[in-house]
């Protein structure tokens, strides 16, 4: 496993360096606890580390050592895993109920499952969940979605400003939803908490480490935490401190603030901080024996449901994330050509981000339910649209736009033959595209199958929309279940690399 360590500002000297110069007449000093997590998606842990017991027995013996201590989610756990694309996530609210957070905040993946899903589960939750950029389409407030919390801790008053990814209606399927922009969105409300009479801004943020080093530049805040990049990060530049937890709860990162609260020679209270970071590899902590008990039956109903074998492959399939993004793919064709079967369709498209098992299986290899469901987590449906073929070419173009960049984007392809130029300026990089063996038709209707997230304009995918929908995520089945059936019903694996998808003079 390689664990890659970022520094997004200056050094951390030693990790005590003021935020302040102390004031004079300093009458109090408390210590707060702040400890951040995202990115928790598997229930379980893996090889002895993480999982929803571990990270539960940490919050609640951070929480034991010290009763100032704020419990703060920064996004995604109700997808992708195995589990979710049963559940939709609601292990993970089962779960975190056991040892509810203070504050949490929907990152991308809450909407895997759409809106009304996440609204589901919030309701569901012992905790509350809030987000200053989420409105519904009219701008009005999404109902048991919170704004700006302002916690009095030991006597110090702490506004957290919850913050969700802006580019959430590229990559989830969030619905009508609107995502204001994010750094300047948190940025205003730092500043209003500030003035508002907070002594310290924290930001519980998902988004990426450019926001994040733009969030940080801006000094609006005392401290960040942020998810989303799955890279265990901590950094202080003298101003602000900043954190971000690995994925699943491997690696975790309380901070403890040491606050001096005093006055000046005015009178006027004054609030000055030093920071601590903690670093725990959960590997070292024993799982929460409550939560354990809730693990191992999740763990045994996943067992029982899943360790069924469902055929054999004959070929290498290969779904690496460096594969499945920028090539044709054994794999990608097997999941493209079930959903082709499953609906009729006269071709398919299945986004290679879409596709997340990252391995091999060798000839052979004896695959089952399980496999599947990891290649497949996102619980996306099968859906099927019918557009004309300048659509076709239009959404083609925008797989292929991106794959020097290793884009989710790029397509696994069924029914269809491509020869493209990836050095061609995007929208513009297809050279040749046979549907059915024939030329297309740029006015003839095609019907296309793919899954949902796509055909609602994920990873770029606007060009499939406005079509005929034939089969909408409410009728469609499970992408996965697709997959699995057609897979089972073969119980051999022989489909391989056949030049669907070529780079121009490549035989």
């Amino acid at each position: 496993m390689i664990i890659r360590l970022s520094r997004l500002a200056a050094p951390l000297f030693g990790a005590f360096l003021g935020a302040g110069v102390a004031a004079p007449g300093l009458a109090e000093t408390v210590k707060l606890t702040l400890l951040g997590v995202g990115d928790v998606y598997d229930f379980a842990e893996d090889e002895g580390r993480g999982g929803f017991a571990r990270l539960n027995a940490v919050a609640r013996a951070e929480r034991a050592a010290n009763p100032n201590t704020l419990y703060l989610f920064d996004g995604d756990m109700l997808s992708p895993s195995i589990l979710s694309g049963f559940d939709k996530g609601q292990n993970t609210i089962d779960l975190t109920n056991l040892v509810p957070f203070d504050l949490a905040v929907p990152g991308n993946h809450e909407f895997d499952f759409g809106p009304e899903n996440f609204l589901e589960k919030m309701a569901a939750s012992k905790y509350p969940w809030a987000a200053i950029n989420i409105t519904n389409a009219d701008g009005s407030p999404v109902a048991g979605l919170g704004g700006v919390m302002t916690k009095e801790v030991a006597g110090v008053s702490v506004a957290l400003i919850p913050v969700a990814q802006d580019t959430t209606p590229e990559v989830s399927s969030s619905g009508d939803l609107k995502f204001l922009p994010t750094v300047e969105t948190a940025i205003a409300a730092a500043k209003a908490a500030r003035e508002g009479g907070a002594d310290l801004v924290v930001a519980v943020v998902q988004t990426n480490q450019e926001n994040d080093r733009a969030l940080m530049r801006s000094h609006a805040f005392d401290v960040i935490l942020s998810g989303d990049d799955h890279s265990y990060a901590t950094a202080y530049d003298g101003i602000t401190a900043y954190v971000e937890t690995s994925i699943d709860g491997r690696f975790l990162s309380p901070v403890d603030l040491t606050v001096e609260i005093g006055a000046d020679k005015d009178g006027k209270r004054t609030i000055a901080w030093t920071p601590m970071f903690r670093f725990i590899d959960t590997a070292a902590v024993a799982p929460d024996p409550e939560s354990q008990v809730l693990v191992d039956a999740f763990q045994k109903k996943l067992d029982d449901s899943l360790n069924v074998e469902i055929a054999v492959t004959e070929v290498l399939l290969d779904s690496r994330r460096n594969v499945i993004r920028g090539e044709e793919s054994a794999m990608g064709n097997l999941i493209a050509d079930a959903i082709r079967a499953a609906t009729g369709a006269d071709l398919a498209i299945a986004n290679g981000g879409g596709i997340r098992a990252d391995r091999t299986y060798d000839p052979g290899t004896v695959l089952t339910r399980r496999d599947i469901l990891t290649e497949l987590p996102f619980g996306n449906a099968t859906v099927l649209t019918e557009i004309p073929g300048s659509q076709v070419l239009a959404a083609l173009e925008n797989g292929f736009s991106q794959v020097e960049n290793g884009s989710g984007r790029f397509p696994q392809l069924s029914g269809a033959e491509v020869v493209y130029d990836p050095t061609a300026p995007a929208g513009s990089r297809i050279a040749t595209l046979k549907v059915g063996g024939a030329d297309l038709d740029p006015d003839r209707l095609y019907k296309v199958a793919a899954n949902d997230f796509i055909l609602g304009g994920g990873d770029g995918y606007g060009a499939l929309g406005g079509g005929r929908v034939l089969i909408d995520a409410g009728n469609g089945k499970l992408m996965a279940n697709d997959v699995i059936d057609y897979v089972a019903a073969a119980g051999k694996i022989s489909v391989g690399i056949e030049g669907r998808i070529r780079t121009v003079g490549q035989n």
